[in-house]
């Protein structure tokens, strides 16, 4: 077992005793890792030195010394990196593994209906349900049941707007569309 390192730079200690004085023991590879599993998705380097409390010249670095640790070790997780984003993944030779322990009971039209929305998010839900046709509604209530989508009431109150959530992007390991956040959701008539 290794031993507790103190944070590459002091500006991320908290005071002691304090909610986050714990994390700020960790050493900042250890830090990232933890942000890293929590977030279930690729995250920037810019993202990572925010919630890490660090540059992104430190994420960067303490991020390699992550990296370099999970190649010298055995183990089922590796850091990927997908374009400029990084993400805590199960190692590719194991996703067989995965989907024997942990089957996806989704039909083949839940599945197109998931695909849909997964090429067309954010989408509205009228929207989708014109080109799925009614059995949308149920194959919604599935998706929603099992935690692979959300929705959020539009501001006119009329439908709603269909999104992919974190337990989709880690089961499908498909990197969420990036996505100016000053920029509305793209609107569908329908």
């Amino acid at each position: 077992m290794k031993p507790v390192t103190r944070p590459i730079n002091s500006s991320s200690a908290k005071v002691e005793g304090s909610p986050g004085a714990a994390a700020a023991a960790l050493s900042l590879p250890a830090r990232l890792e933890a942000i890293l599993y929590l977030k279930g998705r690729a995250v920037t380097l810019k993202e990572l030195g925010q919630l890490a409390c660090c540059s992104s010249e430190e994420a960067s670095t303490a991020l390699m010394i992550l990296m370099a640790d999970y190649a010298h070790r055995e183990t089922a997780l590796e850091i990927r990196q997908d374009g400029d984003g990084y993400s805590l993944q199960l190692r590719a030779d194991l996703v067989e593994l995965v989907h024997a322990l942990v089957p996806l009971n989704l039909g083949a039209a839940t599945l197109r209906t998931l695909a849909t929305i997964a090429l067309k998010q954010p989408i509205r839900q009228a929207v989708l349900v014109n080109m799925r046709g009614s059995g949308a509604y149920e194959h919604i209530r599935e998706l929603m049941a099992q935690d692979f989508i959300a929705r959020r009431r539009e501001q006119d109150g009329r439908s709603y707007w269909l999104t992919l959530t974190e337990k989709f992007h880690r089961t499908y390991t498909i990197q969420p569309p990036t996505r100016d956040p000053q920029q509305p959701p793209p609107t569908d008539s329908g």
